[in-house]
């Protein structure tokens, strides 16, 4: 009835697939993991400074979070508990936020690393207005080719046990 990369309906998709409508077919996304893989990556190397990371992981972690966050904060709208906290957020948002605050800092030094730079270059976003603006074009930076100071370059050819 249903043949895998034909017509295959979304709730029959393997994780690493993603349903395209416009083709009205199965995508496969297992060239280097799926778009969960990698906005959960950094979670699993939670307070992991050392080594290196590449741009989609740091992207894609970023991104989660802000969906992430907007959901816990309609959430918090349906419920009456937004601006509870600050008059802004709410307390289910601000959880979150600070739950992720560690795996945030350590994939933003791994990028930095992926540059060649020291992770102290992290607290450049202390500096009011211009520092938050110079970490934001540093994270969209390519890191350097090859293996460097902080280890071996992670777009290298594929690497099984990033994912596993």
């Amino acid at each position: 009835m249903w043949k895998r990369g034909r017509h295959m309906p979304p709730f029959l998709l393997l994780s690493s697939e993603i349903y395209d409508p416009l083709r009205f077919s199965v995508v496969s996304l297992r060239k280097g993991g799926t778009i969960m893989e990698w906005m959960l990556l950094p979670l699993k190397r939670y307070a992991d400074f050392s080594g290196r990371s590449r741009r989609k992981e740091y992207w894609m972690f970023v991104l989660g979070v802000f969906i992430a966050a907007i959901v816990l904060s309609i959430i918090e709208g349906i419920v009456g508990l937004s601006g509870m906290v600050g008059g802004v957020y709410g307390p289910l948002t601000t959880l979150f936020l600070l739950g992720i605050l560690v795996p945030s800092i350590a994939v933003q030094v791994r990028r930095f690393h992926d540059q060649d730079k020291s992770g102290w270059f992290v607290l450049l976003a202390l500096i009011p207005f211009l520092g938050g603006l110079a970490v934001l074009v540093f994270m969209c930076l390519e890191g350097t080719r090859g293996p460097n100071r902080f280890g071996p370059d992670p777009k290298g050819g594929a690497n099984p046990e990033v994912f596993a």
